[in-house]
């Protein structure tokens, strides 16, 4: 790819938008074996700019220069000042929560504007999504003039965090005679926390887009610990997130995330290495066993054996080499350029993991042992555990990010199917600061079959991932005149609707699609919605649904996780085995279809 022109797949703009569904698939996802999305490396170098300036320098010279321990050049003068990594910690939730940090950009399907994040929440009648219906005072599916205070008033908490001067307390004191950078303000962090509470509970997109799972905790121990108890406690918050994402990647999915990543890496501009991620290019996209080897060593290993030899060990050689692979392992998910790219939040784990460990190491009075009481540590433990332990139980209901199965290929996802001309009641959206993709793309002067194409890519792109052979197979199963619709995917497609998409179908569950009904009125099978869960971690299948939009769900079944990762992504043999366990209409009868669809599909052996 070049630095202003990308790699666009080689196809027939006049003819290729009329072959069939699978045949488009597997021409793209060809093309992304080699090229991923074919983005120009401007773009790449502009995710660049936006970390050197808003994180780098911009975080580190505010936190020095509020802190009294700069000039923020001088590396060696504040590395190892708490107070620093508390303020980038909140700086950090702070660009997340604006939308400016993750799912930024063209990566994450934003080209005009590239931001979502503050444009939606800040904006009274934007749609509003609540995680659990049984919690008081949620109700409705609105962004209130309420719900807009409470987020202004959680960033500017972040950024009182950010620039207020730390105070000095007695258990800093005891621990780091002569420190006069301080901490953070303990009554600050918690009026931040409180608000993120109330903001999570009636907006959980907002909640999520703030990486609420990875950074509130560490917000409820700047306001309530002493200083060995707090660092202690980021420790054991971090060592969770990272063998929770290790524990995740143990299924049958993670292998197939790897190969597609890592084509999409401008890092990795040989052809040859990214085909050998492939058991047999162009044959067989399954993953090869180098791409096994980056996943399951580079990836599984790292993240469940790393973290606990930084929490246990006292020896400063083997701490120190633990650091530095955690630290390699988070510029190399940078360099990959993952979708989501989650750029400022891999910075942030690398900083935390040297000023953690390296800083405050286990053997010099900062190991789990340390802590000022056992009661503290059992609590500490099982509270960071419970989300992680109950998402992977009943993926229902907790999204897979306090779940800590980050970028594990076990994902809730869907794709979505609109009926000619259906797609395009989106932009009668009220209140919607954007428009639809294809739109956005036209905007900005590429022609209609060439946005069509380029947003057509993340449906090949989707196929290989293991979820996305099962989604397919429902579309080419259930909806006869598929071929005569159009298809979206899911993930990209909802961003434009709230401002924040992250790999969670929870973002767009039957929750946003009842919210677009009730304010658009889409007839009965204009707008089809094929969604499946997360895989428990105790079960062999995944639980998908088929919804119109206009009705409600219209079929629930299963499909093998096993036998989606065996199949090529285009589907060559046909549809996966889908098990139907409950349909709404009489003899499978779905309402847009004049004869009964077919309830139970079987692959050739």
């Amino acid at each position: 790819m070049g630095f202003k022109t990308g790699d666009f797949p080689p196809v027939d703009l006049e003819t290729f938008l009329d072959k069939p569904l699978m045949e488009r698939t597997k021409t793209l996802a060809l093309h992304w074996v080699e090229y991923g999305f074919g983005t120009p490396k401007m773009i790449h170098v502009t995710y660049l700019v936006k970390i050197v300036v808003l994180w780098l320098v911009a975080g580190f010279s505010l936190a020095t220069w509020t802190s009294g321990v700069g000039p923020a050049w001088d590396v060696s003068g504040w590395w190892a000042e708490p107070v620093v990594w508390q303020k980038m910690v909140a700086w950090t939730m702070f660009l997340e929560a604006l939308g400016i940090a993750g799912s930024w950009g063209p990566l994450a399907g934003k080209f005009r504007p590239m931001t979502g994040g503050v444009l939606f929440y800040a904006r009274p009648g934007t749609i509003r999504l609540r995680p659990w219906k049984a919690v008081p005072g949620t109700n409705g599916d609105t962004r209130t003039l309420f719900d807009v205070a409470v987020y202004l008033g959680f960033l500017g908490a972040l950024l009182a965090l950010v620039v207020l001067p730390g105070r000095v307390t007695d258990s800093l004191a005891k621990a780091l005679p002569g420190n006069e950078s301080g901490l953070v303000s303990p009554t600050v962090s918690l009026v931040a926390l409180a608000l993120l509470v109330v903001l999570g509970l009636r907006d959980k997109t907002a909640f999520l887009t703030a990486r609420a799972e990875q950074y509130g905790p560490a917000l409820l121990f700047f306001g309530t610990l002493g200083f060995v108890d707090m660092i202690v406690a980021a420790k054991l918050l971090i060592v969770v997130v990272w063998m929770g994402a290790g524990v995740s990647k143990l299924g049958h999915h993670f292998t197939n995330v790897v190969p597609p990543m890592l084509s999409n890496s401008p890092c990795l501009p040989f052809l040859g290495f990214k085909r050998s991620l492939y058991r047999n290019f162009p044959q067989d996209l399954r993953p090869s066993w180098i791409a096994s080897g980056f996943a399951h060593v580079g990836g599984t290993v790292v993240e469940l054996v790393l973290p606990l030899v930084l929490l246990l060990s006292t020896n400063r050689t083997i701490t120190l080499l633990a650091v530095t692979g955690m630290v390699v392992f988070h510029f190399f998910i940078i360099g990959a350029f993952a979708l989501a790219v989650p750029q400022e939040w891999n910075l942030q784990f690398a900083f935390t993991t040297v000023v953690l460990f390296a800083g405050f190491p286990a053997g010099e009075g900062y190991g789990v042992g340390d802590m000022s009481s056992p009661l503290l540590l059992a609590a500490l433990v099982a509270g960071l555990l419970f989300f992680p332990v109950l998402g992977n139980l009943r993926p229902d209901l907790v999204s897979f990010l306090p779940s800590m199965r980050q970028y594990a290929g076990n994902w809730a996802s869907a794709t979505w199917a609109f009926a000619p001309g259906a797609e395009e009641k989106l932009n009668t959206l009220a209140h919607r600061p954007t428009k639809n993709q294809v739109d956005q793309l036209q905007a900005m002067g590429y022609p209609l079959p060439v946005a069509e194409v380029t947003m057509q890519q993340t449906l090949g792109w989707r196929t290989m991932h293991s979820q996305g052979r099962g989604l397919f197979s429902v579309l080419l199963s259930r909806v006869p005149d598929i071929e005569s619709r159009t298809v979206r995917e899911a993930e990209f497609a909802c961003n434009s609707l709230l401002g924040f998409n992250f790999g969670d179908g929870h973002l767009h569950d039957e929750d946003l699609l009842k919210a677009l009904q009730k304010r658009i009125g889409f007839e009965p099978g204009e707008f089809l919605v094929v969604w499946v869960e997360s895989q428990p971690i105790h079960r062999r299948t995944q639980e998908w649904k088929l919804v119109d939009v206009a009705t409600g769900v219209v079929e629930r079944g299963t499909w093998d996780v096993e036998e989606c990762v065996r199949t090529q992504p285009w589907l060559p043999d046909g549809p996966v085995t889908l098990t139907s366990t409950w349909t709404r209409e009489k003899d499978g009868a779905l309402p847009w279809v004049s004869g009964p669809a077919r309830t139970q599909t079987k692959t050739p052996a």
